[in-house]
């Protein structure tokens, strides 16, 4: 089981590696890619149906490092087995999609060995029993990320996307790096056991903790780092998929579900992740029901779910466990790579990712339509699919974690992410049932709202998709449809996976509330839809469609937070330069003035008396030379 494990990590990190040497030559890269994806997925079947338990297993050695142990172990238990399952499987459909999808892209080699490094970073942060390993694959995730974003880095607002990505997370790991240290440092060690073991409350914990939320709260998009994510999808849309599905947001949900137990025991770290997941859900969901591109949309609705898990491992009860938020990051894996990898097959087919230009387009589409049908029906929590089951357990996860008592102030908090997380709930149905309407209802069908009416609509720069416009994109291969289909039918099964780290949990109750509340905001977005039979969205006004497009100014508050501290920087050299540095530089200026007056109150002409001096030394020396002979 150790060689399983290793190689879990190794294959998918030596194949980017390769893949990067492979140059501009698809052939092998295609080969490599889903070749080495393919073995990942049975090494991950392997490690999944092996009964080991729970196993601490060696890697390259302990580093030496004084008082400080740092072992770098991984680990195997049924977690880190369903986690690795899941990521194996998503990124093999991705692979395998974006062989058709990037056909043509000459960098298509670089891109699929960029998916493998990331697979091989989450695949580490999932398997690792070590801090210093969580943090490596932590950052391998975040530099590929940035590349993903900015592939096609001719386009300005591809660079833009990716740098910003690339500096609100890192902005964020700053507080993963800080909290990292201190849980190492409180518990003398790296090791994941050991820090674990730590429970009991003081400061270092509470900063360690703190430290990572925030950390997880950039990589996972939480307010205030939630506006990187959606401007992500400038990148193609298999890298979305990659990044939104089963990687890099849901690597910190796993992470908090690692590091539970020390969670349970901080009551500030805990609010602290709850207020931020209360506010990100509701937020996101209320930006996604009016945005104007169906890439964002589903942006959007990612930042809302992984809140939800971020949300229920917050109040859960420390009895039950991690499983109410690592059940969600399952089907939210396969439901949203589903989504993406469906909308990029749609834009394919359109020439589009603009709502407005994919309207009716599902209709006559076969297997996408019910693929597509399947993906919005499970995020909007309609039994029986995944995204119904693991959403009831969350929110049922929740509701007992307020009624225990969980967090700050009596359960406040708890009772905040739970109303927040009701809310969410028909929140989802509306915009679920909002893109459902658009997508399969034919334009014949429609009363088309003047051009003026609308707000402004992306377009889809940078898909490959766009060349549909003009005929030139080929249909869809066999393998590239047979990967949305599979994860079409994950998302009907995929809650058989759970039972076996207990992570199904439905309360009468809770599934009563939510059943009600997806059927309340279906019929509000279809009554609001038939009333003209035009987009729901239609119902807000035309200024605040636009605003909530544009995120309400999230990007000019990140852009002036940088002016900011561009300004402050500017201060720092300046008094660095002229008050810190005045002082030296003052004393050199006048030793350099004072040698200067006296170099010119010097004549520069020996006196007479020097010469008499001089000439007498001479005239003595010389005699006495004389006499000795």
């Amino acid at each position: 089981m150790t060689w399983v494990v290793r190689l879990l990590v190794l294959l998918p990190a030596l194949a980017g590696l390769a893949g990067l040497l492979a140059g501009r030559s698809h052939t092998p890269a295609r080969a490599l890619a889903v070749g080495t994806a393919s073995a990942v997925v049975l090494l991950a079947i392997v490690q999944w149906v092996s009964p080991v338990g729970a196993a601490d297993l060696d890697s390259t050695g302990p580093l030496p490092a004084g008082e400080l142990s740092l072992p770098l172990h991984l680990l195997s238990d049924d977690l880190a087995a369903l986690v690795s399952l899941v990521v194996a499987v998503v990124v093999l459909a991705i692979q395998v999609f974006t062989v058709w999808y990037l056909r043509d892209d000459p960098r298509y080699a670089r891109f699929a060995a960029t998916v493998s490094l990331f697979a091989a970073g989450m695949l580490l942060v999932v398997q690792s029993a070590d801090l210093v390993l969580v943090l490596v694959g932590w950052e391998v995730m975040g530099w590929c990320s940035w590349l993903l974003i900015g592939h096609d880095s001719e386009r300005p607002a591809a660079r833009r996307a990716a740098y910003k990505a690339f500096v609100v997370t890192r902005v964020a790991d700053i507080g993963m790096v800080v909290g990292l240290v201190a849980l190492a440092v409180r518990a003398g060690s790296t090791d994941l056991t050991t820090v674990l073991a730590a429970t009991t409350p003081d400061a270092a914990l509470t900063v360690g903790l703190v430290g990572v939320v925030v950390g997880v709260a950039g990589k996972s998009g939480l307010v205030p780092f939630h506006d990187w994510l959606p401007d992500a999808m400038e990148g193609p849309t298999p890298a979305s998929a990659l990044i939104h599905a089963a990687t890099m947001v849901a690597a910190g949900s796993y992470l908090v579900a690692r590091l539970l137990p020390l969670l349970a025991v901080d009551d500030a770290a805990r609010t602290v992740l709850a207020l931020l997941a209360a506010v990100t859900m509701v937020w996101a969901a209320l930006l996604a029901c009016a945005q104007a591109d169906l890439k964002r949309l589903l942006a959007y609705s990612t930042l809302s779910q992984v809140a939800i898990m971020l949300g229920a491992l917050a109040t859960t009860p420390a009895a039950i466990g991690p499983v109410a938020g690592v059940s969600h990051l399952v089907g939210h894996a396969f439901f949203k790579a589903l989504l993406f990898l469906g909308a990029g097959w749609l834009a394919a087919l359109l020439g589009a990712t603009a709502l407005t230009a994919l309207r009716g387009g599902l209709r006559g589409r076969g297997a996408l339509r019910w693929a597509m049908a399947i993906g919005l029906a499970s995020l909007a929590g309609v039994p029986p699919f995944v995204g119904f089951l693991t959403k009831d357990t969350a929110v049922d996860a929740a509701l007992e974690g307020a009624l225990d008592g969980v967090t700050g102030a009596g359960g406040a908090a708890a009772w905040l992410v739970v109303v927040a997380l009701l809310v969410t709930v028909a929140l989802t149905a509306f915009y679920c049932t909002r893109a459902w309407l658009l997508l399969d209802t034919p334009v014949a069908e429609q009363e088309s709202p003047a051009a003026d009416d609308l707000p402004p609509q992306p377009l889809a720069v940078g898909e490959p998709g766009a060349l549909a416009a003009h005929g030139e994109h080929r249909p869809i291969t066999l393998p590239a449809a047979l990967a949305v289909c599979v994860l079409a039918v994950l998302t009907v099964l995929g809650s058989l996976l759970l039972p076996r780290v207990d992570g199904i949990h439905l309360g009468v109750v809770s599934a009563l509330l939510s059943l009600a509340l997806v059927a309340l905001g279906g019929w509000a977005a279809f009554t609001a839809a038939r009333r003209g039979q035009r987009d729901a969205a239609e119902v807000l006004p035309t200024s605040t469609r636009e605003r909530a497009v544009s995120g309400f100014g999230a990007d000019a508050g990140y852009a002036a937070v940088g002016r900011a501290v561009t300004a402050v920087a500017r201060v720092v050299v300046t008094l660095d330069r002229d008050v810190v540095d005045a002082y030296p530089r003052a004393a050199a200026v006048a030793v350099r003035q004072a040698g200067r007056l006296a170099e010119r109150g010097h004549r520069a002409v020996p006196g007479r008396a020097l010469l008499g001096v001089v000439v007498g030394i001479v005239a003595v020396a010389l005699l006495g030379v004389t006499a000795w002979r």
